[in-house]
């Protein structure tokens, strides 16, 4: 069994990404176990804290290094990643190091209520990683236009096509993921 951390790059309630995230979870991944990180609690990246890390950025550090690999699950907000998710990259590179990104197996899939999904969203999370050394899945790329009653209140997909997608994706993934687990 692998284990992945999914953070979703969205802190609102009812966020579509949070939603897919939940629904990827009941589809059929019988070698992968997520759990899913909490990143509502870490405070905006500050220099001045790298010597004394707040207990929720160890806590979430801890959780990169000790996982297999990890899921974006991410929107896309004014054509880049959302600030949440760039504040925890950031914190998982401090102090100086101690970057918990290197040789780390990731996946990305977003959703947006948009014609091209999360395209240009990704497109900036990738190139940030890869700065990182993280080792990113290239292909399926996952962008999804949300539309209302694609996922419902039982976290499942709707559609059979997404699904069948989904599952492709998801199947990939933990192939990529058992590639590349150190």
């Amino acid at each position: 069994m692998l284990s992945i951390v999914v953070i979703i790059g969205s802190l609102r309630k009812d966020s579509y990404n949070k939603k897919l995230a939940y629904a990827l979870d009941k589809l059929q991944h019988p070698h992968l176990k997520f759990t899913f990180a909490k990143i509502d609690d870490i405070p905006l990246y500050n220099q001045d804290l790298d010597n004394n890390l707040p207990a929720s950025v160890v806590r979430f550090k801890k959780e990169i290094m000790d996982t297999d690999g990890v899921l974006f699950v991410t929107p896309e907000y004014n054509r880049s990643i959302p600030g949440v998710l760039k504040n925890i990259i950031d914190w998982g590179t401090r102090p100086y190091g101690t970057n918990c990104w290197t040789d780390k197996a990731m996946g990305i899939v977003g959703a947006s209520p948009g014609a091209v999904g999360t395209a240009v969203s990704q497109a900036h999370l990738r190139s940030v990683m890869v700065a990182l050394n993280a080792i990113l899945l290239g292909h399926p790329e996952v962008y999804i236009t949300y539309k209302e009653g694609l996922v419902d209140e039982n976290s499942q997909i709707t559609d059979e096509n997404m699904k069948k997608f989904l599952q492709g994706f998801l199947d990939r993934f933990a192939e990529w993921v058992k590639q590349h687990k150190k």
